[in-house]
């Protein structure tokens, strides 16, 4: 598929991306738990733990961990959707610890039993990937678990947006720190009327040096 910078990866200020419309209308938006997410935990019956919601955006996912007895951070660059999601946590009760951060540039502290990223990795430059993995693979417990939820190259009635990846590109990247476990063709639940095909990748990670 033929997709120019214009296209693909460019994307406007998150706070600013935020302060544009309300949750509800952005398109990543649902008060659902992430299909992926769900399947995974009851499929390898996965305990509470440390969990990271990364990008967690308005909340919601976070929300719904931390309802299920997971110790929740969830972590965004924007101190707007960071509002969203702390008034979502609150009208739910939801106890969830809400950091602003970069993941490029953490000061998180692990380990995290499992880490969440649903929409984080995948408008990263692609400079900058490596560093990413081996970010979250140094705030992930030794036997966590990592869920990823990216575009994947299937992905061609939505123009613009996200980087989109195929299975074998993700594990490229990713095997200097991560076995893959699972990889499966999915789609990203929010307010559009079209999902975008996703890529689900369940990955743990290698031991450290």
């Amino acid at each position: 598929m033929n997709q120019t910078p214009r296209q693909i990866g460019e994307f406007q200020d998150w706070e600013t991306r935020y302060q544009g419309v309300s949750v509800e209308q952005l398109p990543w938006f649902t008060p659902d738990p992430d299909g992926d997410l769900l399947k995974t935990l009851e499929t390898h019956a996965i305990a509470p733990g440390r969990f990271l919601d990364l990008g967690t955006g308005p909340g919601t996912q976070a929300a719904w961990m931390a309802q299920r007895g997971f110790q929740v951070t969830g972590s965004d660059l924007s101190r707007t959707a960071l509002d969203a999601a702390r008034q979502f946590c609150r009208e739910r009760g939801a106890e969830v610890e809400l950091v602003q951060d970069d993941i490029l540039n953490t000061t998180l502290k692990g380990p995290f039993d499992q880490i969440f990223d649903r929409g984080c990795f995948h408008v990263l430059p692609p400079e900058r990937r490596n560093h990413y993995v081996q970010t979250v693979h140094g705030l992930l417990d030794p036997k966590g678990w990592m869920l990823l939820k990216c575009f994947h190259v299937n992905e061609t009635t939505m123009e613009g947006g996200p980087y989109r990846f195929d299975p074998e590109t993700v594990e490229s990247l990713f095997s200097s720190h991560f076995r893959v476990l699972e990889s499966r063709e999915s789609r990203f639940e929010g307010s559009m009327a079209h999902q975008p095909v996703a890529l689900f990748t369940l990955l743990q990670p290698l031991k450290r040096p």
